[in-house]
């Protein structure tokens, strides 16, 4: 995306360099040929300069005075220069024009297989200050991401991110069939409207019954109708936001220590969530003899069962099995060699 961008932003620089230069050139023969008949015919300023400008654009008004033989040997050549001069701007302008509209051809060519190309990624459907922060993230995670919003004032912050969009309304079957819903992991609806969110959350759930859908919501009366409308989690920003600011006040420690381990990728603790695979050789092994916390020194901190059971602070007699997912706090590197040994690769 970096590339492409250099190579427009190459190619308008040049564009508008022939553009200037041609009407440079233009401005020049203006003033020439008015200077010119100020000083053969002895003409005012205005006169010099209407006359100047009707011979080099040819539109036939005829002469405004009588011009001498010196005048008309200077109108002779300004017609030359100036048609010449004249067809060289307008000729500038004109491939600037096709370059810019060929360019927008080819961009939404490429952005479109771009989109055609896309499995397994998630649809977010509304590019407002929380899509923008969810799409941030996924792509920061490295997983893939298409956005779909009305407002075309978002393309140009989509194309600096280099995440693929269209400019649509979500609520149309058409628009999430183009954003490839059935290739489509999941999808998440963070419009500004509750109903919208709702009708986005049915449709998509018609065209695809096993899709992952997380649906944005201003009030516990909507979260539950996007729920029964097909919606698999639901998030009340306000709700978590408020509570999130007295768990500031009442409890700083706890709020400053899940602000480090889950969004702070500065150092190395992190807290991760770890899918535990068929093959691995910790399936059917209780934790005490996982050796996760004398070993790599990772702390198991609850484990959700394939049935969606959590089970917090989970005893060392606990044994694990293949499709559970664990939460796990530890270093960095820690934690990819436990993920290694999870997935049994």
């Amino acid at each position: 995306m970096i590339k492409r961008k250099g190579i427009d932003d190459t190619i308008s620089s040049r564009s508008t360099i022939r553009i200037l230069r041609g009407v440079l050139m233009l401005t020049l023969v203006l003033v020439s040929g008015t200077i010119g008949y100020m000083i053969i015919e002895e003409w005012q300023f205005l006169d010099a300069l209407y006359m100047t400008a009707i011979t080099i654009t040819t539109v036939g008004y005829g002469e405004i005075r009588q011009v001498s033989g010196p005048g008309r040997v200077f109108t002779i050549l300004l017609i030359f220069v100036g048609i010449g001069v004249l067809a060289y701007a307008l000729g500038m302008v004109a491939q600037a024009m096709v370059e810019f509209h060929i360019r927008a051809i080819l961009g939404r060519k490429k952005l479109g297989l771009k989109i055609r190309l896309l499995k397994g990624h998630y649809i977010m459907c509304g590019y407002g200050r929380i899509g923008k922060i969810i799409a941030k993230e996924l792509k920061s995670n490295k997983i893939p991401v298409i956005a779909i919003d009305q407002d075309p004032n978002s393309k140009e912050p989509l194309e600096s991110q280099d995440i693929p969009y269209i400019i649509g309304d979500a609520t149309s079957e058409d628009v999430l069939i183009e954003a490839g819903i059935e290739r489509a992991k999941g999808l998440v609806t963070v419009v500004e409207s509750d109903a919208d969110n709702l009708f986005i959350t049915m449709t998509a759930r018609g065209l695809k019954p096993d899709l992952y859908i997380l649906s944005r919501a201003d009030d516990e009366q909507t979260q539950k109708k996007l729920l029964r409308g097909g919606a698999d989690r639901v998030v009340l920003p306000y709700l978590i936001g408020g509570r999130k600011m007295a768990q500031t006040i009442v409890k700083p420690a706890v709020t400053d220590f899940l602000e480090l381990t889950v969004y702070d990728k500065d150092i190395e603790l992190g807290l991760e969530e770890l899918l535990v695979g068929e093959k691995s050789r910790l399936n059917g092994v209780t934790l005490v003899d996982s050796g996760i916390r004398q070993e790599m020194n990772i702390i198991i901190l609850a484990i959700r069962r394939k049935d969606g059971e959590m089970s917090f602070n989970p005893s060392s007699e606990t044994r694990i099995e293949s499709g559970d997912t664990l939460i796990a706090l530890g270093h960095s590197g820690d934690l990819g060699k436990l993920t290694t040994m999870l997935t049994g690769s």
